[in-house]
């Protein structure tokens, strides 16, 4: 895929060297295959557990197409030159990606799979201060909504399309940050912390504030270098798009509450 500096969002400008970018390019695809062969490893290796859910194997390979196909392939390429086909991208490997990774439990499969010793360092890790703090829902859903905030309304959005450091740190940065977050709310993968419904219920309806007030805001003020029919489009796909995600986390997190304290109710003696 090659990409020419007239070409890309904000007009001219230094644009890092292509073999760079292919270089950005193939590293995902190293990541994204090892994920896959980890989690069939995992299942492989934790055959005599018990039966897994199918569809959490399901769920996890669709979120990594979807991760997958926003940083490489034709929606990333198209990202460089459209502001529309950026936003289809950030759903795919922003919201959409990492919320079918968290519903396919991995950390739960790698426990599985794992010898004794090997999982009891990573239970350590999982229960450590510091992933305590970044999968407070609070904290990572400041770092995923700030994140985006500092993207679109600073001259960040201009230099990640020109600097393939900037760009591989920033996707990084928004795909662990919406991981986290959705981890925080709905995740099914042990977590020791888990905060309480109410708290996890009222961040993520202030998210979801914050994330459509966004998309209005890049309507009407669309980032540097961006036309206006371009931005339009851009930011009612990041409204609507982010609405049906958003749902979907509502869904679930309800979800999750009724089956928590449904046993309860139908079970007293229990």
């Amino acid at each position: 895929m090659h990409h020419h500096p007239d070409e890309h969002i904000g007009g001219e400008g230094a644009f890092d060297d292509p073999l760079s970018w292919e270089a950005f390019e193939l590293s995902v695809l190293i990541v994204l295959v090892l994920a896959a062969l980890g989690y069939g490893l995992g299942l492989w290796r934790g055959r005599g557990r018990g039966r897994w859910p199918a569809r959490r194997a399901v769920l996890w390979y669709l979120g990594i197409l979807c991760t997958g196909a926003g940083l490489i392939g034709p929606v990333a390429s198209a990202a460089h030159t459209s502001f529309a086909a950026h936003m289809v991208a950030h759903l795919l490997m922003g919201m959409i990606g990492p919320l079918l990774l968290v519903l396919a439990a991995p950390a739960t499969v790698a426990l599985r799979a794992l010898p004794v010793s090997a999982a009891r360092v990573l239970s350590r890790v999982l229960r450590s201060p510091w992933v305590r703090l970044v999968t407070h829902p609070v904290v990572a859903g400041v770092l995923n909504g700030g994140g985006l905030w500092l993207l679109y309304t600073t001259e960040l959005f201009m230099t990640m399309h020109a600097s393939v450091l900037v760009h591989a740190l920033f996707h990084t940065h928004i795909f662990l940050a919406a991981y986290a977050f959705i981890y925080s709310l709905i995740g099914i993968d042990p977590n020791p912390h888990r905060a309480p419904w109410l708290l996890r219920a009222a961040v993520l309806i202030a998210f979801i504030a914050v994330h459509q007030i966004l998309a209005k805001r890049l309507y009407a003020s669309p980032p540097q270098g961006v036309g206006s029919a371009d931005a339009e489009l851009g930011a009612q796909i990041m409204f609507y798009g982010g609405e049906v995600v958003d749902v979907t986390l509502i869904v679930l997190l309800f979800y999750h509450w009724y089956t928590a304290t449904r046993p309860a109710r139908v079970r007293p003696g229990r």
